[in-house]
């Protein structure tokens, strides 16, 4: 039997990736609460009557990931909402997801047992709480997606980067390895994408690699495809 429309509840529930160790990571909690008490899921947290869902989601960050709204590049992934996703009762949920870059070790919630950086690759034997294992395929999927026709890579990124550590974005979000020189024409030769600094980084023993920054460009055109093409 269905509840009653005044018994759902709506909620968020954050994907916070970053590069750490150059490998694709998520932020886990580890619940302090039934149901699932002692899984890892994703930090989230039920909507307040007062709340749009930007402002749960950025409340969600900062209660569970430590992270302030200036942090991260925050955006909607899309909704969940299985009839028995949550066994507390009928839950619909909105899934965000955050990037950012060189992101601090969590602050562990009053409401969670614990908090952690997992990387992607370790996760295989993980069961995660709720429907959160197709929550976060589905996030990074768009992650992959989203760096092959806009400019969203850079977010995993210092303000000051070069080639080598944007094409390093690209290889450790696909899991791939991508032809350095073709990468390189194709990064700085699309318009918007990059600003050349006309610096160099300090040099490591070879010759010093050139600087760059985020371009004011938002979409890639042509784009940068998995395939490399």
């Amino acid at each position: 039997m269905v509840s009653p429309a005044e018994d759902i509840r709506v909620a968020v529930d954050l994907i916070v990736l970053t590069l750490r160790e150059d490998a694709l990571s998520v932020l886990l909690v580890q619940r302090d609460d039934e149901p699932h008490r002692g899984a890892w899921a994703l930090p989230g947290g039920f909507v307040e009557l007062q709340e749009d869902l930007d402002e749960a989601a950025y409340r969600v960050l900062a209660d569970e990931a430590s992270l302030g709204s200036g942090a991260v590049h925050l955006e909607q992934v899309r909704t969940f909402g299985a009839p028995h996703r949550d066994p507390r009762g009928r839950v619909i949920s909105v899934a965000f997801m955050a990037l950012g870059a060189d992101l601090p070790d969590p602050r562990r919630g009053d409401d969670v047992a614990d908090a952690r950086w997992w990387a992607i690759d370790e996760l295989a034997a993980i069961d995660l709480a709720f429907d959160h294992a197709d929550v976060l395929a589905c996030s990074i999927e768009r992650a992959r997606a989203k760096l092959e026709y806009t400019t969203l890579a850079v977010t995993f990124l210092p303000q000051e980067f070069t080639i080598s550590q944007l094409r390093g974005v690209y290889e450790s979000v696909w899991g791939t390895t991508l032809d350095a020189g073709n990468f390189h024409r194709k990064a700085t030769r699309t318009e918007g994408f990059l600003l050349d600094l006309e610096k160099h980084a300090a040099p490591t023993g070879g010759r010093p690699a050139r600087l760059y920054a985020a371009g004011p460009g938002t979409s890639l055109v042509p784009p940068l495809l998995r395939s490399g093409d």
